[in-house]
Formats: structure tokens, C-alpha cells, sequence
């Protein structure tokens, strides 16, 4: 599992899943989207550079 580093929390709702809305009702939907995949790609090469974890594939979004 990966952690929530700071700076990471409006990439997230309290139960740490992704949140694909931004926050702000103003803000463009396709950039917040390009922002979520690329936080989502960050998640997934810390996943890969833990020891034992690189063939683990514990989270939906993976498979």
C-alpha cells in the first residue's frame, strides 16, 4: 500500500480513496483528471520500487 505523503490529501477523500471531482467546482475536469493519473502513476512506481512488493497487485486500480 502506499502512503498519503503531504501535499497528496486533496488527491483524496478520508477514506483515502481517489477523488475524481476536484475540489474545486471551478476547476477544469479534464486537468484534474490528467492530475489524478499522474498522482495514480506515482503511486504505482513507489508500489514497484518496495522490495517484494513489485508483482503485488493489492489495489483495483492496478489490475
Amino acid at each position: 500500500m502506499s502512503l498519503i505523503r503531504p501535499g497528496d490529501e486533496r488527491f483524496h477523500y478520508s477514506d483515502n480513496s481517489h477523488r475524481w471531482i476536484p475540489p474545486d467546482p471551478d476547476f477544469d475536469q479534464e486537468v484534474w483528471n490528467e492530475m489524478v493519473r499522474q498522482h495514480k502513476e506515482q503511486h504505482l512506481h513507489e508500489l514497484r520500487r518496495r522490495p517484494g512488493r513489485g508483482a503485488r497487485r493489492g489495489h483495483s486500480w492496478e489490475r
